[in-house]
């Protein structure tokens, strides 16, 4: 790695004296094409900025909809428990409250896929704040 890192260094002070040696309007116009390249990253890093804010608040709604949805089911599975017990007596009450249980598990798993998704949207956020760090470098 630190073999890669001093060749790429090597290269940039390599094209660091071709720039100097270079005559004033090729380095101008140089400085207008490096110019031209930050200026289209910013552009797509503000993009997906934007879209990285977008794809946020979409996760954000989509878990407070899941927890009132967990929530109304619980409160569904508990109706339809009570329901139950007062029609069939104690030994169908059990199956009741396993099926309900199964539902309740199912939508835990649901809420840990919608984690996973915030979790793919800070990795990308940390992957573009490096990115930036790097053009800046250049």
């Amino acid at each position: 790695e630190v073999q890669k890192l001093n060749q790429q260094l090597e290269e940039k002070n390599g094209e660091i004296q071709q720039m100097i040696n270079q005559p004033p309007y090729e380095k101008e116009r140089e400085i207008l094409r490096l110019q031209k390249t930050l200026a289209e990253r910013e552009k797509a890093q503000a993009t997906s900025d934007v879209l990285c804010r977008s794809l946020t608040d979409e996760t954000h709604q989509l878990q407070r909809k899941l927890a009132s949805t967990a929530e109304m089911c619980q409160h569904l599975a508990k109706c339809l428990e009570e329901k139950q017990r007062k029609e069939k007596g104690n030994a169908d009450d059990q199956i009741s409250t396993e099926r309900s249980h199964q539902v309740f598990l199912q939508l835990l798993c649901i809420l840990d896929n919608e984690t996973s998704l915030q979790s793919l949207i800070c990795n990308l956020q940390e992957e573009n704040r490096m990115l930036k760090q790097k053009v800046a470098h250049v």
